[in-house]
């Protein structure tokens, strides 16, 4: 007899409550195996495809693309086991689309939990959410009606549709599509490209982002960006401008929660320091020239943070408000700033001030990579304990950047460019970078903020002076 499970969306970890669904990779009636991805969600932290821990046939599926949803929601049903008449599931004689049973016994599944996690531990509830206006419901002939529910829901035996191309051609059927990039995924499906007619050219057939592109130029269609949902209503009046409505959610939507609570919750002050750059980039030309990996300026800026931090930890701190205490780690967890397609994220090294030049080369590299692909995973994103943010690569000198709460300092660093500088008693030219320091004004003064930064200046402008801390 066959038995219909529940699926509830897992347990992401890291204090992620809420996803939204991105993209169903499943049809109600198709054949899933176990741990086979079945939908794409986006968190404030990643975009991630979640395995389903059943194998079976898919009877309902909860939730449209787009939709918001907690943790502990369901989001399909699984017939798993054998009908009656003893055929497997797997057949297409799955249980009726009333998925949210128990197809045994008729009873609910026990409440009990979130089910099979990604990252930590299950909830034994869904957690609290935020309330969320509905849409009010269209008027019809003067009366309300209500709005079409979205959970999605077939019997197992009914025949199915072969999914189509934006052509109208049927689409093979040849399982499931060889993309690992959730950002592969994005782009096919914003310019209507159907990734089961593409060959990819990665190991195993693997489509990369390559492969789609080549194939929108073929097409002769362009890489479209995200649209964003304009207002419905027309201008009430002539002359009024047209409206476009950004929704704050997922990555976005994060970076404005954190914002706005670290300006609501730190008093932060900054200050900044010209600093000759010129010995720094003389030193870096030389590691690179004696063979072996690269190193980026960002690993040696980083280098140099760490150890200005051993001589200043009063800035690799926190504050407990409830506690009314200053939070000070051994332990430096270097942020980074990353500009990616989703928005800006901070990917953090561990344990950065046991790492050498050469080390965080590669770390800053592979976390970036990865930044890029969107396959950061929450851990990667968060336990920062002080931020490096290169804003000098989108080509400006200087910055009041906006503390990464709940950290106590953010070291900004603007491009290095040629500039009249005096050295040595005569005017020359020499490559000069801006540094600047916001910090949190309750863990220290202003003594301690300077002390830190013209130690990081003295790093850049004499690269030995750090070779006396190492």
């Amino acid at each position: 007899m066959a038995q219909v499970l529940e699926f509830k969306l897992p347990d992401l970890g890291e204090g992620l409550t809420e996803a939204e669904i991105v993209r169903w990779l499943v049809e109600v009636g198709d054949v899933v195996a176990v741990d086979q991805p079945v939908v794409e969600v986006e968190t404030a932290k990643a975009m991630v495809e979640v395995p389903c821990p059943y194998g079976g046939v898919v009877t309902a599926r909860f939730g449209a693309e787009g939709t918001e949803l907690p943790v502990g929601a369901p989001l399909l049903t699984v017939a798993v086991g054998e009908t009656a008449d003893g055929r497997p599931t797997g057949d297409g004689s799955g249980a009726g689309a009333d998925g949210a049973r128990d197809g045994a016994s008729g009873r609910e599944p026990a409440a009990e939990g979130s089910g099979n996690v990604l990252v930590g531990y299950g909830t034994s509830e869904a957690p609290a959410r935020r309330r969320r206006v509905r849409p009010a419901a269209p008027v019809v002939n003067g009366r309300s009606r209500a709005p079409e529910p979205v959970r999605e829901t077939r019997r197992a035996d009914t025949p199915q549709a072969a999914p189509t191309t934006p052509a109208g051609r049927a689409a093979p059927a040849d399982g499931p599509v060889p993309v690992i990039s959730p950002l592969v995924r994005r782009l096919a499906r914003q310019n209507g490209l159907d990734l089961r007619e593409l060959t990819g050219s990665g190991p195993d057939g693997l489509i990369l982002r390559a492969d789609v592109e080549h194939a929108l130029r073929a097409a002769g269609t362009q890489d479209r960006p995200d649209t964003t949902r304009a207002a419905s209503a027309p201008a009430a009046a002539a002359g009024t401008a047209s409206v476009t409505r950004v929704p704050l959610k997922g990555i976005r939507g994060a970076v404005a929660d954190k914002l706005s609570r670290s300006r609501t919750e730190i008093p932060d002050a900054t200050c900044w320091v010209d600093a000759d750059a010129t010995e720094l980039m003389r030193a870096r030309a030389a590691m690179n020239a004696a063979g072996g990996p690269r190193i980026s300026v960002l690993a040696l800026l980083a280098r140099i943070c760490t150890a200005a931090l051993a001589r200043f930890p009063e800035l690799n701190s926190s504050v407990d408000t409830e506690a009314r205490e200053i939070v000070r780690y051994a332990d430096v967890h270097l942020g980074f700033a990353a500009q990616t397609e989703r928005g800006l994220v901070v990917p953090v090294v561990r344990n950065a001030h046991t790492r050498d030049a050469e080390s965080l080369s590669a770390e800053f590299a592979r976390l970036t990579e990865a930044a890029r692909e969107g396959t950061l995973t929450p851990a990667q994103l968060t336990g920062g304990t002080f931020t490096l943010n290169n804003y000098g690569v989108f080509g400006v000198d200087g910055s009041t950047p906006i503390i990464n709460h709940p950290e106590a300092a953010m070291l900004g660093v603007g491009r290095i460019v040629p500039k009249p500088w005096v050295h040595e008693g005569e005017l020359a030219v020499r490559q000069v970078v801006q540094l600047s320091l916001t910090f949190d004004h309750r863990v220290c003064d202003g003594g301690t903020a300077g002390g830190f930064l013209r130690y990081v200046a003295d790093c850049v402008e004499q690269p030995a002076v750090l070779l006396r801390t190492l």
